[in-house]
């Protein structure tokens, strides 16, 4: 209903503005083809010009073209003549009259003016209708993407937290469809009224105008490519040979990865840091070497916004570049890798990730906690992984006891040997072994060694070597209690 409503009004609109405008341009151009060569020669543009002015006086403010185009006797235009000037005007005003005369009782002329009318309205709705079908078609296009979406769009997660779900991708993709449904729809109606103004002699300017809003853009958007064809190609070049040596280097990280390429001195966890860090520096490099062949790139404003946003940069990312660089270094001290069980300060667990800029630990209660790269650098590190995969004989396990002077230091020994002995997950050989590690006032302190390489297993080793030391104690008949002593003063007897 709104688009019927906007073309009968448009059609309307139309018939009352051009068909007098017309009617009087084209009898004005048949009353000039019918006179002699040599006066359409020396008199097409100001007849035309003086027809146009009188019609227009005519039409708009009855009895002003008079009043109007006819000066005062007495006034004199510098340089020229007043009698041949008022005559210019006089014949104005009567070759108005006459074309609008012409116009009023030849029906030829109204003809002409019908058709192009109805030209004009079959382009409307022309028009209409296929915005129509286009609206049509991103219906069915938004109808297809809802079903498609709500079947194969799944969660967009970046390392493990839900960005979007499937309701929302949908929802951004239709509103990008509106809005390419808008941009399509305004494109055509920008067509069509240039199109249809061009019909009509009075609005062909005004087409020609509105034709040059689109079309110089473009013209001047074409001319600014094809004279930047040379800098493209010179781009081009350059990021060509900029990707091929990436590439290149990335073939020599996975050989290094792989232990398939040995470099002394070189471990193979530092060949990725390695590459990506060299990745950036020839990414940087070779923005530098494009930055000269940009469009605008020698222009002061562009100049500016790159120096503010290097400011901005600088000012707010100080500590960002700090962890960064802390974190280039613990990546070449090689205090841990990942899946290594740590210790950091005061937190135990297992090194999950290392980035650049911090570094995440798991706790065997499964909490994630995360350090700054900063932190770490600063921090002491206790590293059980190490101990069981570069050492044969693994991490050593100890657990202290402490017993009374009345019982045998070597059935303690036995004891001692025998339930961690018992303890699975720990290694035969090398054995384990007791330390008698203090003489107390009361009681001897003894400490039991068990090797394992099962460090991710640590609490269960612990838990049961507790368990069986505590069987064995209480088999030999053994308490594990140590004496306590309390001294009692007696009363102050003055009190």
């Amino acid at each position: 209903m709104k688009i019927r409503n906007y073309i009968f009004g448009l059609c309307i609109t139309l018939i009352v503005l051009l068909l007098p405008f017309n009617a009087a341009a084209e009898e004005s151009s048949a009353e000039a083809a019918s006179s002699s060569p040599e006066a359409v020669a020396d008199s097409e543009a100001p007849i035309k010009d003086a027809a146009a002015l009188g019609i227009i006086l005519d039409q708009t403010i009855p009895g002003a073209s008079a009043e109007t185009a006819a000066p005062d006797a007495g006034t004199v235009v510098p340089g020229t003549d007043s009698a041949p000037q008022k005559g210019i005007f006089e014949n104005a005003e009567t070759l108005g009259e006459n074309i609008k005369n012409a116009v009023e009782v030849d029906n030829g002329f109204k003809l002409n003016i019908l058709m192009r009318l109805g030209i004009a309205a079959a382009i409307i709705i022309a028009q209409a209708l296929f915005i129509r079908l286009v609206w049509y078609f991103f219906k069915w296009f938004q109808g297809k993407l809802t079903v498609y979406g709500n079947k194969h769009f799944k969660y967009l997660t970046i390392k493990k937290f839900h960005i979007m779900d499937t309701t929302q991708i949908l929802n951004i993709l239709f509103t990008i469809l509106k809005i390419a449904k808008y941009i399509v729809t305004a494109f055509q109606l920008f067509l069509t009224i240039p199109i249809v103004f061009r019909l009509f002699a009075p609005t062909r300017n005004l087409a020609d105008k509105l034709f040059g809003y689109v079309l110089n853009p473009l013209k001047t958007i074409g001319l600014g490519i094809l004279g930047y064809i040379p800098n493209i190609f010179t781009i081009t070049i350059i990021v060509i040979i900029t990707r091929y040596v990436i590439q290149t280097l990335k073939f020599f990280t996975l050989r290094i990865e792989k232990e398939k390429l040995v470099i002394p001195g070189f471990y193979a966890d530092w060949a990725r840091p390695t590459f990506n860090i060299l990745r950036i520096l020839l990414y940087a490099f070779m923005v530098a070497i494009i930055y000269p062949y940009l469009p605008g790139a020698e222009s002061n404003a562009f100049q500016g916004v790159s120096v503010f946003v290097g400011i901005i940069i600088s000012l707010g990312s100080s500590s960002a570049i700090g962890n960064m660089v802390a974190g280039m270094v613990i990546t070449y001290m090689r205090p841990f890798k990942i899946g290594d069980r740590i210790q950091l300060n005061d937190t135990v667990g297992f090194v999950v990730e290392k980035s650049a800029v911090v570094t995440r630990i798991i706790t065997h209660k499964n909490e994630y906690v995360t350090f700054p790269n900063l932190m770490v650098l600063s921090s002491k590190i206790v590293n059980y992984h190490t101990s069981s995969t570069e050492n044969e004989e693994g991490l050593i396990l100890h657990a202290d006891v402490t017993m009374g002077y009345a019982v045998p230091w070597r059935q303690v020994h036995e004891i001692l040997l025998a339930a961690a002995k018992k303890t699975a997950l720990t290694e035969e050989k090398p054995g384990p072994y007791v330390l008698q590690t203090a003489l107390d006032d009361y009681y001897a302190r003894y400490q039991i060694n068990v090797y394992t390489k099962a460090v991710e297993k640590i609490p269960a080793i612990y838990s049961e070597l507790y368990q069986n030391l505590q069987d064995g104690f209480t088999e030999a008949g053994i308490s594990l209690t140590a004496p306590a002593y309390q001294i009692r003063l007696p009363p102050d007897s003055g009190k």
